[in-house]
């Protein structure tokens, strides 16, 4: 299915948000992901199903100073 991660446009077989996560291979800890403008709390990922076209924003936090 296609959907737009972080303003670019992407082909995924993942049909739920944590099925995604694994996909991109985002970290464990230090990631928060918006899908249609909603924040969308890492508990409920493995429940979240995607959409085609949905809009995704992938925030990975960086440490530094």
């Amino acid at each position: 299915m296609k959907i737009i991660i972080n303003s670019v446009e992407t082909q995924t077989e993942a049909l739920t948000l944590a099925s995604l996560s694994k996909e991109l291979n985002l970290p464990e800890t230090g990631v928060a992901v918006a899908v249609n403008s909603k924040m969308i709390p890492r508990t409920d990922w493995s429940d979240f199903q995607l959409t085609e076209n949905c809009d995704i924003l992938i925030i990975k936090a960086a440490s530094g100073g």
